[in-house]
């Protein structure tokens, strides 16, 4: 073999992985195009983002708003996908659907594995109880004692905030977050910490409960689209909420689903 080939030949091999690692990232942004779909996870049991109604099992709120206006403006149709708490972050992995639209809170932990949008609505976590023991949980001190039972639906950052917190409490997980509340009225639980816009929310479904200082919740958070780590769809995601939100359309969608007529969940 002469040497000139034999060089050629191992010069063209050296350069495969360079070839290689010069090919661009997978764009969810064109495959979204190129299906014609756009594939919207959410867990259907969050008002005022995503609910499921019994009565025929459509999905409305908030996010599927969101969802709606995403799929019309990329000209595509929409898509729900069912998806749960536990599973939010191995479905989206699994490339289940292209982006989880579903009151998803903005954290480190999701951050390492996914991209988020830029945010849409700022919150915190803060207690909900019988309107008779408000004075009680004012604080995580008062309500970390053993004789306290804080409910919570599991795999959630509800969840993750009250075993963060909460080391004498009795901690119950109760797997249904649309009934999860009826707990408290039935007295098997003693409160539930979860995002201040759903304690407003429960409180008028629920006039046994009241949120407990929502306007001062005990931590700081955010919602937004969790999205895969996709620079072109996020950038495209996060236009598109931009001028949402500036031309106020997004302001007039929270309200409309905050005042909507929802019925409390029963047994």
């Amino acid at each position: 073999m002469p040497k000139r080939f034999l060089a050629s030949c191992l010069f063209a091999v050296a350069l495969i992985p360079y070839a290689q690692a010069a090919e661009p990232p997978p764009n969810h942004l064109q495959a979204v195009l190129d299906r014609g779909v756009l594939r919207v996870g959410t867990t259907g049991d969050y008002k005022p983002f995503s609910y499921k109604t019994p009565e025929n099992g459509q999905y409305i709120g908030l996010d599927l708003d969101i969802a709606k206006g995403l799929a019309d403006s990329l000209g595509v149709k929409l898509e729900v996908v069912p998806t749960s708490w536990p599973s939010l972050m191995t479905d989206l992995a699994a490339d289940k659907y292209d982006l989880a639209l579903s009151g998803v809170s903005v954290n480190l932990e999701r951050q390492k594995k996914a991209f988020f949008s830029l945010p849409y609505q700022r919150d915190g976590k803060t207690p909900i109880t019988l309107c008779a023991n408000k004075d009680r949980y004012q604080t995580l001190a008062q309500i970390d004692q053993p004789q306290v039972k804080a409910v919570v639906n599991p795999g959630g950052t509800n969840e993750k905030f009250a075993r963060a917190n909460l080391k004498q409490a009795q901690i119950l997980v109760h797997p249904d977050n649309v009934t999860i509340f009826e707990q408290i009225v039935e007295g098997k639980a003693d409160l539930m910490m979860t995002d201040a816009v759903e304690t407003r929310l429960q409180q008028k479904l629920h006039p046994e409960l009241c949120a407990v200082h929502p306007d001062a919740p005990f931590d700081f958070s955010e919602k937004a689209a969790l999205l895969p780590q996709d620079v072109a769809l996020k950038a495209y995601v996060d236009q598109w909420l931009h001028l949402e939100i500036a031309s106020g359309r997004f302001d007039q969608r929270m309200q409309h689903w905050l005042d909507y007529p929802w019925q409390p969940a029963r047994k």
